[in-house]
């Protein structure tokens, strides 16, 4: 009993000493000086603020209470305030020289991070001498950070950091205040900046431009020697990556992400003991890494991704057993799966994505356990998918797309399995549907698309994926099927991302119906026929719909009004008649290659905000609407390939001031274009091809300084060369064949000069331009002048949102045809004189062009000699210079050129033997047919005196249409006598390069109509490179 009472005594004993002290600190807490108190609430009244409602801890100080009680202010025991949070109170202004925080002079920490401080850095902060801790970071801060940052000398931790992910104030300011966007933070003299703050063991300067080589930022972190973490990501650093960083001996963190090293990574790196992260991601590493980095056995995190040109090794030998982050993408990490990465049995995420990895994956991968992020896309891996990755307890994604997988091993009893991501798409995997894929109970997102899947797929196998939201089935050969009608569709997957691309489908799955959570839905290139359900243009949240290459052939009812949140329509490949719907929020439509065939006069009103309108390829009729110049937003604006009549409305132009793309190619139009150009015009392609028009070429058209491709082939245009399109330095297309244009292409000295460094296409055939063709004229043509390894293959296109692009078509005379090449390639270069009257010798500059694929000079009266230096263009791959007046022999030069498959010289003045034990044997005799004394295989053996064959067509006789050829010929013999073959013939050839730099095919139309004997050689497939 005596001890119980002693028990009680003491625990009463302990239960008021707490109760005592907990009082004692609550009067510590709560004793705030007045003069702090003030200055406090002085700083919260002259702030300004993005969202006054929005501020969690300056909303609750006030008067009533004590500072130091109040959120994000920390006190000492003698009420001074010693540390204050204000991060991420949408503070906006009212920050300067002369706020009351720079009295607070006890302040031991300052966090002003995540803010919009619409201001630069105040140098007052020196005044704050016993900081400790600086955050600034994303705080809206802008200009050069002051020096008297310097003085702040007890610093253990700073961070002025402006991440390059941080919101865009352009768009914040722009929606609240009018404001642009802010300058980057910069630092003109690092070494003056940090040269005092021998304290510091955190730093962190992301994004800040600093703009130092190698040795000097690296030699002014020296004398840091504390330093323990260093960030300085995206900060426009150069190389090299100097070794004398290893002298800072303290670093467990290195982040130096997305700067420009252009250097390897030193061997003293090795050197960092205490090393936990190393991020170099994106620097221009080079050479090979250094193994025993990843031995240092404290790296935990390595980022090495986004370096092409870096060699990445795994050592032989045992890994450090502490990694648990690997990121080696995009790098020249090549040869087979690495075996020893089963050893890391700590790993939690493997990045070897776009590398040139090959082979099978080991089983030793089998091993990691604690792995949750595997990425191997992007590789050469083959084989088969191992069952046992499904297996990986902790594994939650799986990106192995674009590989050479052909298998998909099965596997059972995988119910606890925790994977929610799964992308095997673009492999090869052939097979029925892997049904055990749907044990996969937790998988969010699966894609399947583009392998080699067949047989059927029940719809009800979905409902076994309750999780899933994101499905990519596109490009199989799976069919789709609904085998219960009755089946409860409100039971499926709530789905966000749909994509059935080719899946057979005959109609439209009804579960969609039920869909109320789905975003994007692709259903092209299926079989669905009949109507387009309105329904399917209102589900809720439905924002892109692609239904092309279809059977659809009319949209249901009065679709006008339907209210919809459809931003992206695709409807094109289809047999839609009538008239087409238009949707009030849409960005993007293509209702191309249907069946429409008038424009709604009041169009205008229903494209507020649309970005893109292709209507080509239909049947449409009648004029252009005026009311079409009220879509203010227009980017891209295609009607080309109808019937539309009419002029060209002069508003319609100046709308180039915000549209990029205008294609009226093959219609009925008539009239001038309008001299209405804005100086403002931001159009990149221009293609009025094919059309009635008449008059000169705009001058106003020089205003359009981005215009890369101009076609106004095949109109009425009249007048002289050009040549204010000189003040285009942008332009990469230039079509004017058939046309009325006559005259000197000769320009004054001042536009002569101007640089076209971008043209690619020149085309200015069947005209009447004439005299000789003054060398300067092509100096300043430096795209083809370019090396085949300085060409970057691309196609011209123009990109205006996430999801869409526009891509320019042109129709090109080569080797011999009339191709249409729907997509341009940026290595595509050809140069067409033909039909003309230029006279005098041909320019030996031409012979500078190394990337010329397409020279045609043929139909002119050029004299002289084939140039000896025509070796040089080791890319040519269709040479005619026929119908001429050329002499001499055929340089034995002209031999060498090994992609050359088509060659036409006929009807010239050439002599001599052809020469022989080359490819020149395999063209046939019409390509040298037609002159003087040339003989040898493929012509005769011996010269022929005999009279020689006369040109096939006079120089404009042969005139070849853009988009079709015929033939007709008449002979008339005696009195009344006609006779009147009629040969008519067509002729479909693709253009195919079959060498390194060709990795598009082009699709090709061509309609022939031919006046006269025509002869043409065709290019022998053996001639080309395989």
């Amino acid at each position: 009993m005596r001890s119980i009472t002693l028990l009680s005594s003491f625990s009463i004993l302990i239960c008021y000493y707490c109760i005592f002290f907990t009082f004692q600190n609550s009067l510590a807490s709560a004793k705030c000086l007045e003069d702090q108190q003030s200055l406090l609430l002085q700083l919260k009244n002259n702030l300004t603020y993005i969202s006054p409602d929005y501020i969690p801890k300056l909303i609750l100080w006030n008067q009533n209470t004590a500072c130091c009680s109040w959120s994000g202010v920390t006190c000492d025991n003698e009420g001074y305030v010693v540390g204050l949070d204000l991060s991420g109170e949408s503070i906006f202004g009212g920050f300067d020289e002369s706020s009351s925080l720079f009295s607070l002079l006890h302040l031991k920490k300052l966090n002003l991070a995540d803010n919009y401080l619409n201001s630069s850095i105040p140098s007052a902060f020196n005044k704050l001498e016993k900081l400790t801790y600086l955050n600034l970071s994303d705080a809206g801060f802008q200009g050069e950070i002051p020096i008297e940052i310097s003085h702040l000398t007890r610093l253990v931790t700073l961070d002025i950091s402006f991440p390059f992910y941080h919101l865009d104030f352009s768009f914040i300011f722009n929606q609240f205040f009018s404001f642009g966007p802010l300058p980057k933070l910069k630092i003109s003299n690092l070494q003056k900046l940090i040269q005092n703050l021998t304290n510091i063991r955190q730093l962190y300067l992301d994004g800040i431009s600093i703009t130092s080589p190698g040795y000097e930022w690296s030699n002014a972190l020296l004398p840091l020697r504390d330093l323990q973490e260093l960030s300085m990501y995206n900060c426009s650093l150069s190389g090299p990556l100097d070794s004398s960083l290893s002298k800072l001996e303290n670093l467990s963190v290195i982040i130096l992400g997305e700067n420009n090293f252009s250097s390897p990574v030193p061997q003293t790196f090795a050197n960092f003991k205490n090393l936990t992260t190393l991020n170099l991601q994106n620097c221009g590493l080079t050479d090979t890494f250094p193994q025993k980095i990843f031995q240092i056995r404290t790296l935990s995190i390595i980022d090495l991704s986004d370096n092409p040109n870096l060699h990445v090794f795994f050592p032989d030998y045992s890994l450090s057993e502490y990694l648990h982050s690997i990121r080696v993408s995009n790098t020249s990490f090549s040869g087979a799966f690495p075996n020893n990465i089963g050893n890391m049995t700590n790993l939690l995420l493997l990045d070897i994505s776009f590398c040139q990895l090959y082979g099978t994956l080991p089983n030793s991968l089998s091993n990691l356990t604690h792995l949750t992020f595997l990425d191997l896309s992007y590789n050469d891996l083959s084989g088969s998918i191992p069952s046992y990755l499904f297996t990986l307890p902790s594994l939650e994604k799986i990106c192995l797309e674009s590989n050479h997988f052909s298998e998909f091993n099965e596997f059972i009893n995988v119910s606890s399995s925790v994977l929610e991501f799964l992308d095997l798409s673009s492999n090869n995997i052939s097979g029925p549907f892997p049904t055990s894929i749907f044990q996969l109970n937790s998988l969010s997102v699966l894609s399947l698309s583009s392998n080699k899947l067949n047989g059927l797929l029940q719809q009800d196998e979905l409902l076994k994926l309750r999780n899933l939201h994101s499905l990519h089935l596109s490009y199989n050969n799976i069919s789709i099927i609904e085998n219960d009608a009755n089946a409860d569709q409100t039971t499926f997957p709530n789905f966000e991302r749909l994509f059935l691309a080719s899946c057979n489908l005959k109609t439209f799955p009804r579960f969609l119906r039920n869909q109320s959570t789905l975003i994007n839905l692709d259903l092209s290139n299926n079989q669905i026929q009949g109507v387009l359900p309105n329904w399917i243009l209102t589900l809720q949240v439905l924002q892109y719909l692609n239904i092309s290459h279809n059977f659809l052939t009319e949209m249901e009812g009065s679709s006008q009004n339907i209210a919809s949140n459809l931003l992206y329509i695709d409807l094109h490949n289809n047999h839609i008649q009538g008239i087409p719907v238009f949707l009030e929020y849409l960005e993007y439509l293509d209702y191309s290659t249907n069946k429409f065939s008038v424009i709604p006069h009041d169009i205008g009103n229903y494209l507020s905000y649309t970005q893109f309108l292709s209507l080509s390829n239909n049947s449409l009729q009648g004029s252009i609407p005026d009311s079409l110049c009220n879509a203010s937003y227009l980017q891209v604006l295609d009607l080309s390939f109808n019937n539309i009549s009419g002029t060209i409305s002069p508003c319609l132009i100046t709308m180039t001031s915000t549209l990029e793309a205008l294609n009226l190619r093959n219609n009925n139009l008539n009239g001038t274009i309008p001299d209405m150009f804005p100086t403002s015009c931001v159009a990149s392609s221009l293609n009025f091809h094919g059309n009635l028009l008449h008059g000169p070429i705009p001058k106003s058209l020089s205003n359009c300084s981005s215009l890369k491709v101009l076609d106004i082939g095949s109109n009425q245009i009249v007048g002289g060369f050009p040549c204010f399109l000189k003040n285009i330095p942008t332009l990469s297309v230039l079509v004017l064949r058939n046309n009325k244009f006559h005259g000197s292409i000769e320009c004054s000295d001042s536009l002569e000069n101007k640089p076209w460094k971008m043209i690619q296409i020149v085309d200015i055939a069947f005209n009447n331009f004439n005299g000789k063709i003054p060398e300067k004229y092509f100096t300043t043509w430096e795209r083809m002048m370019q090396d085949e390894n300085d060409l970057k293959s691309d196609f011209i296109h123009m990109r205006f949102n996430f999801f869409s692009y526009y891509q320019d078509s042109v129709t090109v005379s080569n080797k011999g045809q009339e191709l249409k090449y729907d997509k341009i390639l940026t290595i595509f270069t050809a140069i067409d004189f033909s039909s003309n009257h230029f006279e005098g010798q041909i320019p030996d500059v031409l012979m500078k062009f190394k990337a010329l694929l397409v020279f045609n000079f043929s139909n002119n009266d050029f004299s002289g000699e084939i140039p000896l230096t025509i070796a040089n263009l080791k890319q040519l791959e269709s040479l005619d210079l026929s119908n001429n007046s050329l002499v001499g022999e055929i340089p034995l030069q002209l031999a060498s050129m090994s992609f050359l498959c088509y060659l036409n010289l006929s009807f010239n003045h050439l002599v001599g033997k052809i020469p022989t034990g080359t490819q020149l044997q395999s063209f046939e005799a019409s390509s040298f047919e037609g002159n003087d004394g040339l003989y040898g295989p493929p012509l005769t053996e011996t010269p022929n005196d005999g009279p020689h064959p006369q040109p096939a067509c006079e120089r404009f006789a042969c005139s070849i249409e853009w988009n079709f050829l015929s033939v007709e010929l008449g002979f008339i013999f005696g009195l009344g006598i006609i006779v009147g073959p009629l040969l008519f013939w067509k002729k479909w050839r693709g253009y195919q390069k079959q060498h390194d730099r060709s990795l598009f095919n082009f699709g090709v139309s061509l309609e022939a109509r031919l006046e006269g004997w025509v002869n043409r050689s065709h290019c022998r497939s053996h001639k080309l490179r395989e």
